[in-house]
């Protein structure tokens, strides 16, 4: 990873017109020649699940709706949505019974 010599934000890989290859700045335009070859050094795999957050702890405040438990039938519900899919996509509504404190969920659409 490089940083800008002039403002210090990141650089990032570019392409002339003449198929020169250089490291230029998204903040203040400035370039500078590649040296060597660039590679990937490290990959990150993520799963679905990485994303995916699930409250524990009582004493958070949240929000009541009305949602039946599939586990016990109890009509009230603590509610919060995640964006556990792409960002066109609806986001996912987790439930949480009030009484049993069964958690579960629905996919927005």
């Amino acid at each position: 990873m490089e940083f800008c010599d002039k403002c210090g934000a990141m650089m990032v890989p570019s392409t002339e017109e003449n198929g020169s290859r250089h490291l230029k700045c998204r903040n203040c335009g400035h370039s500078k020649p590649i040296k060597g070859k660039l590679t990937v050094s490290h990959r990150l795999e993520k799963t679905p699940r990485d994303k995916i957050v699930v409250v524990e702890d009582d004493s958070i405040p949240m929000p009541v709706t009305k949602a039946i438990c599939p586990k016990c039938g109890h009509t009230d519900a603590y509610y919060w949505t995640v964006q556990t899919r792409r960002g066109d996509e609806g986001a996912t509504e987790f439930y949480r019974c009030t009484e049993c404190k069964h958690t579960w969920r629905n996919y927005g659409g």
